[in-house]
């Protein structure tokens, strides 16, 4: 049976400008995303056995046709015509529903393993394509670079020029619905937007563009996650945002050692999720 074994990273966002609704109902946005290596776990094999069967076990995720990653096998094995089965199992290291996009990269990485086992020949950008039509998200980890993301985050422009930098993600359990973050939203028209820079010379200017327009809904609703930033800073963060929707904060840090001490003592005193990771 051929298989393979691939890794699901998860990614933060440096920055997250909501700018508008669309007449689509989605929201217009302006992202800079950066990918970490804490990874999924995803094996993806091929079986006589006609269907897709993806098995998970994490409290929250479902293992049938709910799973985002039984859509992306679907979608290719659809397109490919072949009567074959997918077997699919995934090991969950991401938190889910903590704005870190575990969900949109293991279906990232389902499209690119399925596509190989099944000798599609596919093209990154026919991938990106399907891949939006799944979620918003899940074009980014096609893309594999750090990227500017705009539109509903499915127009990536790669950034080239970001320095290679450790942070501390802390989880404290609190799921996040992202569509009741976006329903409460209250979009401003507060002039014009800030330049983004394309370029960073390190920690201090990446620190600089931190921003996210969906904080203050979720902060205000889960006040912890406030302190969780201030515990980051304390700790040697020389920046700390929440990701995404939440309920994920992350720092960044200078170099390995001072993150890796922070996150130990964190987990240590709190026993909430934290992890030190790279950017990739």
């Amino acid at each position: 049976m051929e298989k393979l074994q691939l890794k699901a990273p998860a990614k933060v966002n440096y920055r997250l400008d909501v700018i508008g609704k669309r007449p689509d109902g989605y929201h217009e946005l302006r992202m800079i995303m950066q990918r970490v290596d804490l990874c999924d776990e995803i094996q993806i094999a091929l079986s006589d056995t006609t269907g897709i069967r993806v098995t998970c076990g994490s409290k929250g995720v479902p293992d049938g046709p709910g799973n985002i990653a039984w859509r992306a096998a679907d979608a290719l094995l659809k397109l490919s015509g072949r009567e074959v089965g997918i077997e699919i199992a995934i090991t969950k290291k991401i938190p889910v529903a903590a704005g870190l996009g575990g969900g949109s990269s293991d279906a990232a990485t389902v499209l690119m393993g399925v596509n190989e086992l099944l000798d599609l020949g596919l093209s990154d950008q026919r991938l990106m394509e399907i891949g939006v039509k799944l979620g918003a998200d899940v074009p980014f980890f096609i893309f594999k670079k750090t990227a500017l993301a705009e539109g509903i985050g499915d127009k990536l422009t790669a950034l080239d020029e970001v320095p290679s930098l450790w942070v501390v993600l802390v989880n404290p359990g609190i799921h996040v619905s992202t569509a009741w973050v976006y329903q409460n939203l209250r979009l401003t028209t507060a002039g014009s937007l800030a330049i983004i820079p394309r370029s960073y010379g390190g920690i201090e200017e990446v620190c600089d563009v931190l921003s996210n327009d969906l904080e203050p809904v979720t902060c205000a609703r889960f006040p912890l996650l406030e302190e969780l930033k201030e515990l980051l800073i304390a700790t040697g963060a020389r920046g700390s945002l929440m990701s995404g929707s939440g309920s994920t904060v992350f720092g960044l840090f200078p170099d390995e050692k001072t993150a890796k001490a922070a996150a130990a003592e964190i987990a240590r005193e709190r026993g909430w999720f934290t992890a030190a990771v790279r950017t990739l």
